[in-house]
């Protein structure tokens, strides 16, 4: 819009100036055409001159102002013979030539007469014409200037109402995300952006079949994945039971260590391709608090696998958070899980929430070299520990974090000491449900 009101306001100025031009040449042209006017019905003095004066006469016209045209009558050689009261003693042009001259104080114009002994001079004085020209110009582009900020107002009204429905149309693509990928409506829009809205709601129809099939995928291969690996790691432990050579066991055991990580690395993937499918973008509010005390009873009933987790919020009320509670409790769950595997053993993990949606897991571990933490987010990269792990929690919680509009930060060692992880999820804190 502001490039169209500096466009109009520009085209507005050039135009005064335009028009000032035209109405100064148009001016002065017709003054000039009544100086020839005047020098041509002085021709009648000429013709009832019958005395010729040995200096130059003055003729005393009535009413003379400033503004009066000043006139003289002198012959080829110079010598003045009439002039008016307001003419100079002087001679207006030192050169007996006709035509148009500029003097300091007179528009001169001179003419030969009929009889050609008598050249007929007809001054203007110029601060009468620079007047004129000024009085014209000022009544040609005085209306312009005057009705520059109406005009400036009656653009920016006409730009605005012409943008309304693009500005509507632009709030309905905002809104829409992974959780909201209905058409948009019929909307009252000029015929340039109907072809727009078509080719978004045929944009936003795409991509919900594209996510539907993604996340469809993701439950079938969960649930046709989970029943086999689960069958698998039963039938093995029962092998174990019924084997009785002495290294038998062994290999069962390694057996059942491989089905365990063949199921957790699974697991991680399927939880990978739904973070990845925008599983995370609803538009639901949840208590943190609650998410995160649920997997801490969880992971408490599966000792010696998990250390203890501990829960704690520093603010009085907890705050709510905006996004899929599935979602994030598979973002928690990877985070904690990630402390667990990777920290000291039997060291708790504290789990801390702040009234402004801030979420710190820490766990105890060596220091982490400052040059691996900037890949730790990254598929399949680990950070050196030997610890049994995918290599894709973290990346995993990244992904869901950045859906949900959080943020996920990793530091370590902790700030303030020299050991320990810290996972640091800032969520879009909402107001708990009225």
């Amino acid at each position: 819009m502001a490039g169209v009101l500096v466009v109009v306001l520009g085209c507005l100025s050039l135009l005064s100036v335009l028009v000032a031009g035209f109405t100064r040449y148009e001016v002065t042209e017709r003054l000039d055409n009544s100086l020839q006017e005047v020098a041509e019905r002085l021709e009648f003095v000429i013709a009832a001159h019958a005395v010729r004066p040995s200096g130059g006469t003055v003729a005393l016209l009535p009413e003379v102002g400033p503004r009066t045209l000043a006139y003289q009558i002198a012959t080829p050689e110079g010598r003045l013979l009439l002039r008016s009261q307001n003419a100079p003693a002087g001679i207006f042009v030192p050169v007996m030539r006709g035509g148009f001259y500029d003097r300091p104080r007179f528009r001169v114009y001179a003419v030969r007469a009929r009889d050609g002994g008598h050249y007929i001079l007809v001054g203007e004085p110029t601060f009468h014409r620079r007047e004129a020209v000024r009085r014209a110009t000022l009544i040609s582009i005085l209306p312009m200037i005057v009705f520059l900020p109406a005009v400036w107002l009656l653009v920016r009204w006409v730009v605005r109402r012409a943008l309304r429905p693009l500005t509507v149309l632009q709030a309905e693509i905002r809104a829409r995300g992974g959780g909201n990928l209905a058409p948009i409506p019929a909307l009252d829009l000029p015929e340039e952006l109907v072809a727009i809205h078509m080719a978004v709601n045929l944009l936003l129809d795409r991509l919900k079949k594209a996510l539907s099939t993604e996340r469809a995928f993701a439950a079938n291969a969960a649930h046709e994945l989970r029943n086999p690996i689960g069958a698998l790691l039963a039938q093995a432990q029962m092998l174990r039971e019924q084997l009785h050579e002495p290294e038998a066991p062994g290999r069962v055991a390694a057996m059942i260590g491989q089905i365990r990580r063949l199921g957790r690395m699974t697991e991680k993937l399927l939880q990978l391709s739904r973070a990845s499918s925008g599983a995370a973008m609803g538009d639901d509010r949840f208590d943190p608090i609650a998410v995160l005390q649920v997997l801490a009873e969880e992971f408490a009933d599966m000792p010696p696998l998990f250390p203890a987790v501990t829960v704690a919020c520093d603010g009085r009320e907890a705050p709510w958070a905006r996004g899929d509670i599935d979602a994030a409790g598979i973002l928690f769950r990877n985070l904690i899980e990630n402390a667990a595997h990777h920290g000291t053993p039997d060291a708790a993990i504290a789990v801390t929430v702040s009234r402004d949606g801030v979420v710190d897991i820490v766990n105890d571990c060596d220091a982490l070299p400052a040059h691996v933490l900037p890949g730790l987010t990254e598929p399949f990269v680990r950070g050196g520990s030997a610890a049994d792990g995918s290599g894709l929690g973290l990346a995993i919680a990244a992904s869901i974090a950045g859906q949900m509009g959080a943020r996920l930060e990793i530091a370590s060692p902790v700030p303030g000491t020299e050991r320990g992880f810290r996972a640091r999820v800032m969520l879009a804190a909402t107001a708990g449900p009225s």
